[in-house]
């Protein structure tokens, strides 16, 4: 089994970086290990801590229509060059935690992606040096307000809400390049979406290059590498999980929560 990268709290509220053992005990790291952080002499047993997302970016890149036969599900050619879109850290929960259903839309789509953990401070890289800037590999949902999106024109409310950015459980440094992605609803057998990340437009360390070409990206920062064909609409209660052959499986809930939502001022 690859050696798994988990972020925790422990029950009083101190955060870690560490190493999930089989036992799911976990050996905690002196720094976040793509900061070269070394295994401690502390470990926490499996009731003592909870898992929060495997780390905390300072802004999380996403590539659009990144699968050809998503582009096409969505009415458009592949882009010719990479689609990218930013979401805010804010947006990010852990697996098992819940994706709120916000009042202001009437469609919540899954898109279940592989996400690229940063590594290094990264600008300005050719593709082949930007497959030593990407240290591992993780799960993640760009959940998307779609009406609000096709109404909007951006994407920014309609992928920027809270909570729609599940990612985990935790990070590996190798991933096959033929893993399956699966996306499944409510335990069915059959899933909703099921590709190979083999079969993206642009691959991992392209994107990687052309983001820098752009932006600096900073070690934990974290890239969306595009979700496959078969999106689909969320309901209240559904239990979503995004599979990646080789990392495992994030999984979460849909819940609504009541809260006011101030309405813009009229013009008179």
């Amino acid at each position: 089994m690859a050696q798994r990268y988990v972020r925790v709290q422990n029950q009083e509220g101190r955060i870690y970086y560490g190493l999930l053992k089989p036992s799911q005990s976990v050996q905690v790291l002196d720094a976040p290990p793509w900061l070269q952080g070394q295994p401690t002499e502390l470990h926490l047993e499996p009731e003592s801590y909870q898992i929060l997302a495997p780390c905390s970016p300072s802004k999380i890149v996403a590539v659009g229509k990144n699968y050809a036969d998503h582009a096409a599900e969505m009415g458009t050619e592949v882009p010719r060059e990479p689609l990218l879109f930013l979401k805010p850290s804010t947006a990010i929960i852990p697996t098992s935690g819940e994706i709120i259903y916000p009042s202001q839309t009437r469609r919540v789509d899954y898109e279940g992606e592989l996400a690229l953990i940063i590594g290094d401070r990264t600008f300005g890289c050719t593709a082949a040096q930007a497959q030593n800037k990407i240290w591992g590999y993780t799960i993640a949902n760009d959940v998307t307000a779609r009406d609000l999106q096709q109404r909007d024109g951006q994407w920014t409310r309609a992928k920027g809400f809270d909570t729609f950015c599940p990612l985990g459980p935790w990070i590996v440094r190798e991933l096959s390049p033929g893993a399956r992605l699966q996306t499944f609803i409510n335990e069915q057998v059959q899933p909703v979406q099921s590709a190979s990340i083999d079969q993206m437009v642009f691959s991992p360390d392209v994107l990687v290059s052309y983001i820098s070409q752009i932006m600096t990206l900073l070690p934990g920062d974290v890239v969306l590498t595009g979700t496959p064909v078969g999106v689909g609409p969320l309901q209240l209660g559904d239990l979503v999980v995004v599979e990646i052959e080789g990392i495992g499986r994030l999984e979460n809930t849909v819940i609504s929560r009541e809260y006011t939502v101030v309405q813009p001022f009229e013009k008179s």
